[in-house]
């Protein structure tokens, strides 16, 4: 089982968030028993943003199991397309294509996507199973 992890999930154990925190904890402690847990080049940069300097946040990642897996030229284009669909539909600014980067990643490379925001996700990559470690059922 290959599981790929949004940046929401690893904020919550990073900032030792005392609301989500623990969930996050065990839902990636779960994950990495059942198989690989994998973030493209999108949640590595966003997570380095917390960090002062970049060694720090591979450090941090590499201690959480996280492997470094990057988008492919199709998996790019699939994100343009759900994003042009996105705003089509009359989506705001408020997501921005790098969500749309980590949907297509983890709908073409995983078996599901750890994250806390699973409506969006589900909305835009049909099939994709979405795992939110807050759910009463995660």
């Amino acid at each position: 089982m290959i599981t790929a992890v949004d940046s929401s999930v690893l904020f919550d154990i990073l900032t030792a968030d005392a609301r989500f925190g623990p969930s996050a904890r065990r839902a990636i402690g779960d994950s990495l028993r059942a198989g690989r847990l994998v973030a493209c080049e999108i949640v590595w940069a966003e997570v380095g943003s917390y960090f002062d300097d970049p060694a720090q946040a591979a450090d941090a990642l590499d201690r959480l199991g996280l492997e470094f897996e990057p988008l492919t030229q199709a998996e790019s284009l699939l994100a343009g397309q759900a994003w042009a669909d996105y705003r089509r539909r009359g989506g705001t600014r408020q997501r921005v294509v790098a969500d749309f980067l980590i949907g297509a990643h983890a709908r073409t490379r995983t078996d599901r996507l750890l994250t806390r925001d699973r409506g969006f996700f589900r909305a835009y990559f049909a099939g994709l199973q979405v795992m939110d470690p807050t759910a009463p059922d995660a």
